[in-house]
């Protein structure tokens, strides 16, 4: 699955509160390098599940990266998955 490598799950956790968020922003938020994070929207927007839309902005081209709504789905299942697992009942030690 895309969604559950840590960082891309940040990602999606980010974008869906946010919605939309520019580039730096979601690089300064989740602590990652610029190539880092350019790596892991690649295989989301690969995916289907972000988007990007590019715009000039302060005389600079900036990115700004959102869910689609196929992301939205595949993060809310993951998230639903490890519910699942953490609420479910282990052997008894």
């Amino acid at each position: 699955m895309t969604v559950h490598a840590p960082n891309r799950l940040r990602v999606c956790a980010l974008l869906d509160a946010t919605g939309e968020a520019e580039f730096g922003l979601v690089q300064r938020q989740l602590g990652l390098s610029a190539s880092a994070l350019s790596k892991h929207a690649g295989v989301l927007m690969e995916a289907g599940y972000v988007e990007q839309r590019k715009a000039v902005r302060d005389t600079r081209q900036r990115v700004w990266l959102r869910l689609t709504r196929r992301g939205r789905e595949a993060y809310q299942g993951h998230l639903a998955a490890l519910r699942a697992i953490v609420g479910s009942s282990g052997p008894d030690l």
